[in-house]
């Protein structure tokens, strides 16, 4: 597929670190949830940062098949993704599990039940979970 946008952060210190997008705009304080064995200071950590990621990527979707379909998306339109975190069934490491909510106040149920179907195959957070994206990791 031909990219049209890279970016780049990188992450030290792991889940008690700092993570950094290549532009500086993003930089935060990360930290690991009581749930998961921290000390609950105050942070980010990244199923939040990947919470937040989808679920901007998912309204992003909303509206271009909302404009494809000439329909105007709510201003206070909103999206909730939710993401857990817990060891995978085979003893192996962690998975992830994560949920989509969509608020379109004040748009027919079934224009909205129409839009975030579209969106869900439009969206690549979307496409990335349902196809298990290969990632390439290597040694820098």
């Amino acid at each position: 597929m031909p990219i049209l946008y890279t970016t780049k952060a990188s992450a030290t210190g792991g889940r008690e670190g700092r993570a950094i997008s290549e532009n500086g705009v993003l930089d935060v304080t990360l930290t690991t949830p009581k749930e998961l064995g921290g000390n609950g200071a105050t942070g980010t950590n990244p199923e939040q940062l990947f919470a937040a990621g989808y679920s901007a990527c998912f309204l992003g979707a909303l509206k271009y098949v909302a404009a494809q379909e000439k329909v105007k998306v709510p201003e206070d339109a909103k999206v909730t993704a939710t993401v857990g975190i817990g060891p995978r069934e085979d003893g192996t490491g962690f998975g992830i599990e994560v949920s989509i909510s969509v608020d379109l106040p004040g748009l027919e149920r079934e224009v909205g039940e129409k839009l975030v179907a579209a969106a869900h195959i439009v969206c690549p957070y979307s496409h990335a979970m349902r196809t298990s994206t290969e990632v390439s990791a290597t040694l820098a």
